[in-house]
């Protein structure tokens, strides 16, 4: 009789104990939103990988949609198609200087007009980043983050522009600059006749640009420490600094 008395006694003190074994174990056992990559959290490394796209984003990007901002940056100026090269020099040999320097211009300011749409889209991409994603971005190459942009928004991107582009093109009077060039060209005795799809083109060389540039302040942000301007930045990238 007092044995079965010992042991009822004991049954709430078993209870007790193996619900503090069981806390201890969730304490012990990472949850999905605490995995943790070094002393730094899942929502540490998000928020910093967010934080530098961001920042790449506002810092390069914005500069592409200021007048200038891809004629006269010599990384990201749209230069003309290998096919209207040809037209290039001969409009130039036949003194016409003027008309294909004001061709080249108004490519680059429908790119500069157009980039003014992509900010939203990043946004979104960057919104949308998993732990993975941020984790293999932050151990990855020197673009990683670049890469996963590109991965992500090119498509959404080039969507978006071309009718800008194409819209720009028509406003700054593009449009009708370049059919003047290919008609004179066009005209020239013996030249194999041409007409490009210049809204394609300066679409595919915005979208580049635009990458370019935020792939220079991704790779500042990886090397060089004073681009970490903010605590969470340094956190997140002395973990980079430390792979092999």
């Amino acid at each position: 009789m007092k044995t079965k008395v010992a042991l009822l006694l004991l049954v709430p003190f078993l209870g007790i104990s193996q619900i503090k074994i069981l806390d201890d174990l969730k304490k012990k056992v990472p949850t999905k939103s605490s995995q943790s990559l070094g002393s730094l959290t899942s929502t540490d490394i998000s928020k910093g990988l967010k934080e530098a796209l961001n920042k790449g984003i506002e810092k390069q990007v914005s500069k592409l949609t200021a007048t200038d901002g891809f004629y006269k940056n010599e990384l990201v100026k749209i230069l003309l198609p290998e096919e209207l090269q040809k037209v290039d020099k001969t409009l130039r040999k036949m003194g016409m200087s003027n008309l294909a320097d004001e061709g080249i211009l108004l490519l680059n300011r429908a790119a500069e007009e157009a980039v003014k749409e992509s900010t939203p889209i990043f946004v979104d991409a960057v919104k949308n980043m998993s732990f993975t994603d941020a984790k293999n971005i932050l151990m990855g190459n020197e673009n990683a983050a670049t890469t996963y942009l590109q991965s992500t928004t090119t498509n959404p991107l080039y969507a978006k522009f071309s009718p800008v582009i194409q819209s720009s093109l028509a406003k700054v009077g593009a449009d009708k600059v370049w059919a003047n060039i290919i008609k004179k060209y066009n005209s020239i005795p013996l030249v194999t006749k041409i007409n490009p799809d210049l809204t394609d083109y300066t679409t595919n060389k915005a979208l580049q640009g635009v990458f370019t540039m935020i792939a220079l302040e991704e790779k500042d942000i990886r090397t060089q420490l004073s681009a970490r301007t903010s605590p969470l930045l340094k956190k997140v990238f002395a973990l980079q600094d430390k792979k092999p």
